[in-house]
């Protein structure tokens, strides 16, 4: 459903900066309608999801979920009969504000926002705003899946990864400890609050959350495949998709398969 004024989501976990972002953008942009001012990253996405807003306003840095991880999961899960949002980059890190721009952002601002700055970025907003409604087309067919690709880009480039990866993991079962090969995992999956790990004939339960074990495997040997689930690549016998159009992995050693989401589904090509 089409509508005149554009509406924005703003994430930032300091309240005292939400708020003067909220003042400044009602004195450059009046016309835009704050929908949602959200604390975290997981908050965000979800209420994005749920109100639909034509800009987001996203701090990189919050926890639980970054607003990189936010957009992602935004964009993976948005209606594709929908145009995507413009996305503008909140952070007070220089380095990764140029990677985020290089990625889908419109634009990008850096802390302490300054009243010129978000002025530029307004314009910038309001030239695109003006051209969307204008257009009154829909989006480009490959228009979600280069922004997915741009996103899964720049989460793995962010990505912190170990000098040496972990070879072993340590999992308690009962009073004992045992040294699960990395080599031997399957895969991993997040799980309320414990992650499981899965090899051909056992499953291991970890406290560790799957966002603090990633950056300490290797990225070319472990894909994520979902928000919640990363395989080990060489244990994917087969990629195949569903009347739906979802692709599942057929894994060796394990029975079940697994769904591959949008952002990641770039992944399985054929060479």
């Amino acid at each position: 459903m089409s509508h005149t004024h554009p509406r924005g989501l703003i994430a930032e976990d300091e309240p005292l900066l939400a708020q003067a972002l909220v003042h400044m953008l009602s004195t450059q942009w009046p016309e835009l309608q704050i929908q949602a001012v959200a604390g975290d990253g997981i908050s965000a996405a979800a209420q994005a999801l749920q109100l639909l807003p034509d800009v987001l306003f996203l701090d990189i840095r919050m926890p639980g979920q970054s607003g990189l991880e936010a957009a992602a999961e935004i964009a993976d899960a948005w209606p594709e009969d929908r145009p995507l949002p413009a996305i503008v980059f909140v952070t007070a890190y220089d380095q990764y504000a140029l990677a985020a721009f290089e990625a889908c952002a419109m634009d990008y601002v850096l802390k302490p926002v300054q009243p010129l700055r978000l002025a530029q970025s307004v314009q910038r907003l309001q030239h695109w705003w003006q051209q969307r409604q204008s257009a009154q087309e829909a989006p480009q067919p490959q228009t979600l899946e280069q922004t997915l690709k741009q996103l899964l880009a720049l989460q793995q480039r962010m990505q912190t990864s170990a000098a040496t990866p972990l070879q072993i993991i340590q999992a308690s079962v009962g009073a004992q400890i045992h040294m699960v090969r990395v080599q031997d995992i399957v895969y991993l999956e997040a799980a309320d609050k414990y992650l499981r790990v899965l090899t051909p004939q056992q499953e291991y339960l970890l406290r560790t959350p799957l966002k603090d074990l990633q950056p300490q495997l290797d990225a070319q040997q472990f894909w994520q495949v979902h928000r919640g689930t990363v395989v080990r690549a060489d244990a994917i016998s087969s990629a195949q998709r569903d009347e739906a159009g979802r692709l599942w992995l057929q894994l060796r050693g394990r029975g079940e398969k697994l769904l591959v989401s949008r952002l990641y589904a770039t992944r399985f090509k054929a060479m």
